[in-house]
């Protein structure tokens, strides 16, 4: 019987251990909307289009606040563009080096092995230009999150512009429909009767 019991806990504690759990701070958290990418599975492979897409989403909006300081340009090889196109991508962007020989810091052309620079010199300076809320990098956000790309897809999606309130409260829910490629939102707005 001893025997038993001793070999009852140490299989439970053994199966406690080896089996992950998430542990979230709220009970309440509200997960993202599942979605069957067309990625995920086995054999699958990321589409190169929808990734140039992204690419110049964040290169046109994103970036303005938000960094990825842990991507270099070599990172883009291979991926979305050639050897080339990711030199001419990296040009672009003026990189800040130094010291030079007088001790003083310069801007020069990116390169391939430059990482993308941030759009703010330092934390306080993203702080003061965001009303005191630091953008975070989004090197890592995809891994970051549970739920990986459906938390990426809610986030872009689910923002709301705020409405002029008349005689009657609105409800909207906006969504972005490639402002690369339409340069447009779209607004379904209902109308709520104001209580």
């Amino acid at each position: 019987v001893m025997f038993a019991r001793k070999l009852f806990t140490g299989a439970s504690l053994g199966l406690a251990v080896l089996v992950p759990s998430t542990v979230f701070a709220s009970s309440d958290a509200v997960q993202p909307t599942y979605y069957p990418w067309n990625h995920t599975g086995w054999m699958s492979s990321f589409d190169v289009k929808s990734i140039k897409r992204g690419f110049q989403v964040y290169r046109e909006i994103c970036s303005a606040c938000h960094s990825l300081k842990r991507i270099a340009f070599r990172n883009l090889v291979g991926v979305i563009f050639n050897e080339e196109e990711a030199k001419a991508v990296a040009a672009e962007y003026d990189i800040r080096d130094g010291p030079n020989d007088e001790g003083e810091f310069f801007e020069r052309p990116g390169k391939l092995s430059d990482y993308f620079p941030s759009p703010y010199p330092n934390e306080q300076a993203a702080r003061s230009a965001n009303a005191g809320a630091y953008p975070p990098d989004l090197s890592l956000i995809v891994q970051a999150r549970t739920r990986h790309e459906d938390y990426v897809f809610a986030l872009l999606t689910g923002y709301c512009e705020p409405l002029p309130v008349s005689r009657s409260a609105r409800v909207c829910t906006t969504t972005r429909t490639l402002p690369v490629v339409r340069s447009v939102w779209r607004r379904r707005c209902s109308t709520v009767p104001s209580s």
